[in-house]
C-alpha cells in the first residue's frame, strides 16, 4: 500500500568465516538506512568505518554514516556509463539499495557481504524497545519524548550541541519529527539527535503514553462540544474568546479545539 514505510532487513556477515557482524535496516519509503552492529564486536573487529562508534559504546550506526558505508559498496550515480549499467540490470532509475542487493554488498576493501533476512535478531528487537514513538517540542528548549518501552521522559535539548545549529534558523524547531523507525529526532530532516542520546539525557516522568492519549481524548473539545457543555451558541463562544475568557488550544480554518478545563472555568 502506498504510504506504508516498508522495512527491509539484511544480515551483514563476513564472507570467509560467515560471522555475524550486524543488521542493515532499510526504510524503503523514506530511503533511510540504519545499521545495528552485533554486541560481540569491539573496536578491532568492527568494520573500520564503525570502529570509532563501537569504541564509544555506540552500536546503532546513524543514517548518514550507514549511507556512507552503503555508498562505498555500490556503483556511484555519477559514473560515466551509469545509464548502460542500469539498462544491463533492468533498472529504470538509480537505486543504491537494488544495486547493493545485486552485488550482495561485496567490496574489495573488506571481507563483508549482505543477504536478506526475514527475522530481526534479538539484539535489534531489544534496542528497538527504547526507540521513539512520539515527541513534542516544548518551550524552554525541552522535548517530551515517548519511547517504545512505555517510558516518558523530559529531555533538555540545551544539553545538545545540535541545538545551536537548530537555533540559527528560527523556524527549524517547528520541523521536529520522528526519524525512520523512531531511531532519531530530526529537525528539517537534516539535523538528527540519536534516540540513545535522548533516552540517556531524559528524566523519567511517572506517566505513560496512554495516559496522555486519555487526557487528549477526554479533555479536548471542539466548538460544537464546547457549546453543548456551556449550553450556548457559537456567537456566545466567540464572545468569550474575543474577551479573553476562553482560549483555543489549537486553531485552524476548520475550527478550534479547547481544553475541557478551560471551558468549564468560564462557568465559574
Amino acid at each position: 500500500m502506498k504510504g506504508i514505510n516498508t522495512l527491509k532487513s539484511y544480515e551483514i556477515t563476513q564472507i570467509k568465516s560467515s560471522d555475524h557482524i550486524g543488521t542493515l535496516l532499510y526504510y524503503e519509503k523514506e530511503k533511510n538506512i540504519i545499521i545495528e552492529l552485533s554486541n560481540d564486536l569491539n573496536e578491532w573487529t568492527a568494520p573500520l568505518l564503525f570502529a570509532g562508534f563501537v569504541k564509544r559504546g555506540i552500536y546503532t550506526i546513524p543514517r548518514d554514516i550507514a549511507r556512507v558505508w552503503v555508498g562505498e559498496r555500490v556503483i556511484p550515480h555519477e559514473r560515466q556509463n551509469i545509464a548502460d549499467i542500469l539498462t544491463r540490470y533492468r533498472l529504470k532509475e538509480y537505486d543504491e539499495m537494488k544495486l547493493l542487493e545485486l552485488s550482495e554488498g561485496r567490496c574489495a576493501q573488506d571481507d563483508l557481504m549482505i543477504q536478506k533476512c526475514d527475522r530481526l535478531p534479538e539484539y535489534v528487537l531489544e534496542r528497538m524497545k527504547t526507540n521513539l514513538t512520539d515527541c513534542v517540542i516544548l518551550d524552554h528548549d525541552r522535548a517530551l519524548c515517548f519511547f517504545a518501552d512505555d517510558t516518558v521522559k523530559m529531555v533538555p535539548l540545551c544539553d545538545f550541541e545540535q541545538l545551536d545549529l537548530i537555533r540559527k534558523e528560527t523556524q527549524m524547531i517547528e520541523t521536529a519529527r520522528l526519524g525512520s523507525g523512531g531511531y532519531y529526532l530530526t529537525f528539517n530532516d537534516s539535523i538528527d539527535i540519536p534516540v540513545k542520546t535522548l533516552y540517556e539525557a531524559g528524566e523519567a516522568i511517572p506517566l505513560c503514553r496512554d495516559d496522555f492519549i486519555a487526557f487528549i481524548t477526554k479533555n479536548t473539545l471542539d466548538t460544537t462540544q464546547s457549546c453543548r457543555l456551556l449550553n450556548c451558541s457559537r456567537q456566545n463562544l466567540s464572545y468569550l474568546i474575543k474577551h479573553k475568557q476562553l482560549k483555543a488550544s489549537k486553531s485552524d480554518v476548520n475550527g478550534n479545539l479547547y481544553l475541557k478545563g478551560d471551558v468549564l472555568k468560564t462557568m465559574w
